[in-house]
Order: structure tokens, then sequence, then C-alpha cells
């Protein structure tokens, strides 16, 4: 029975993910516009685009959660860490994915620092995979992303994921993930992403999102994905320590999903970021 419900989680999630058993991209602001990460530079890049940690520019701590009621035993957490050096931003992230039965955890720890137009990130990962009856394995791999801003409006971004492509057992490899991305800013309270995301096993899934400013401090987000198909909505606040941000995703395959992210700055924001 356990070994029917491990292949039925996985069957459906390899519906909806490309990477890995599980959908890696976290943060509710991220999934609100579409799972749309490579443009974005904030609390979560040490887990998405390292390239965008780089514009981080005050010490915080994030936690996220996310729960599909209609499929138990796939909720998906995370916390991350990062702070500015003299030099660039160190980040620290962990990750899960699963229950008892089925499980991943990602740790990882990356740095990141701006070159010009560009920030340039490296990470380095250990990702572990549980199955009940099935044991335990883990790899090390190494991920590394860039932002370049060609104007004020305008930027563009890429990532890729595993890009050593470790060896598992068996001759199996953690897959390796390319995500590509553009953003565009055609008012300040408008943000417009749009994403391909391309798995070397599977076809490119495309992603697009908004995020729309209705105050300086909240927030409303939208986005879709195609291949496969779902639909996502999301609000966001951000206060002067804490930043909290909402998503729902809806497709076809697993219905809906709640994530929620919450944001903690250690210290005092300066006026002089211009951080998101």
């Amino acid at each position: 029975m356990k070994f029917l419900l491990i292949s039925i989680l996985l069957f459906l999630l390899s519906e909806n993910t490309t990477a890995q058993s599980s959908l890696t991209t976290i943060g509710a602001r991220t999934a609100a516009i579409g799972n749309t990460s490579s443009t974005l530079s904030d609390e979560w890049s040490v887990l998405n685009n390292i390239g965008g940690l780089a514009r981080v520019s005050e010490t915080n701590a994030a936690f996220s959660f996310e729960a599909r009621p209609a499929l138990p035993g796939s909720s998906r957490m995370a916390a991350a860490f990062s702070t500015p050096l003299k030099t660039g931003v160190l980040g620290v992230g962990v990750y899960k994915f699963g229950d008892k039965i089925y499980s991943e955890q990602i740790i990882t720890t990356g740095f990141s620092n701006q070159f010009g137009i560009a920030s340039l990130g490296l990470k380095l990962n250990y990702i572990q995979y549980r199955a009940e009856g099935f044991g335990t394995k883990g790899a090390l791999s190494v991920s590394a992303g860039g932002i370049a801003e060609i104007t004020d409006q305008l930027s563009i971004g890429a990532y890729i994921q595993n890009l050593n492509q470790p060896k598992l057992t068996n001759g199996e490899r953690v897959p390796v993930k390319l995500s590509v991305g553009l953003s565009f800013k055609p008012a300040e309270e408008i943000l417009l992403i749009s994403e391909i995301e391309k798995d070397l096993a599977y076809e490119p899934t495309i992603k697009a999102g908004m995020e729309y400013c209705i105050h300086k401090k909240l927030f409303a987000r939208t986005g879709f994905n195609l291949n496969p198909e779902a639909a996502f909505f999301g609000i966001g606040f951000k206060g002067w320590r804490l930043k909290f941000d909402y998503a729902i995703q809806y497709n076809n395959s697993l219905n809906f999903a709640h994530q929620a992210s919450a944001c903690y700055r250690l210290e005092k924001i300066r006026k002089s970021s211009n951080q998101e």
C-alpha cells in the first residue's frame, strides 16, 4: 500500500514539476506571479536564483509553508537567512517536501555579488531523497545564476540548477534545470515577468506573472503557467521590518495549493536601498 501511495504521488508531481520530484522554487511572492523567479531579488534568492541575492541589502530571516489539501503528504516548507558582507551577500537555506513515506530535503549555502549592471551568484546544495522501504540517497550539486539590469525598467535573469548533474545510484542523476526570464516595469507600480523553465528531460514550461503595487505597502499579484497549465493569485504586505506574502495556485491535476511566507528584517531598512 505504501509503495502504491509513493508511486501515485510521484506520478502526479511529475505532471506538475520538472527538475526534481517536487518543485523547489519557493516563496509566496514568487508563487503568486506564476513561480517566476529568474529576475527577482529578494530573501528567497538563495533557494531560487542565487544571482538575485547580491541586491539584498539587509540581514533577514524568512519562512515559507505550502499545503495542498487534495494531496496529503505533499506539503513543502523552507527557511532562508541572508546577510550582506563587506563584499557581496551570503545566504543559507533549507527546504523540505513530503512526509514519512516520501520526502526530499535540500540544504544550500550561496554567495552573490554585484559586477556593474549584473549580479552573479554560486551555491552548493546537499540534496537528500528518502522513501520508506527504499532507503535514503544523497548528492552534492552546484547551482549558478545571474541577473542583468539592462535599464531601470528592463532586467534579464537566468539560473541553472545542479549543473554538475551528480549521480545518485544505478546511473541515476539529479536532473539539470535551466530557467531564463525577462522582467519589465512599464510604470513604478507595475512589474511584468515572463520566464521559460527547461528540464533536460521534459518539455519547457512557459510562465508569466504580474505584480501591482496597490499602495506603498500592499501588493496584488497574478500569473499563469503553460505545460502544465496553472493559474496563480496572491497578495503581499511589506512593513518596516516584517513582510508577509500569500499565494494560491490552481490546476486541474492537483486542485488548489496555498502558500504563505513571512520575512523579518533583522536591521533597519536603509534609505538608500533599492531592493525590489
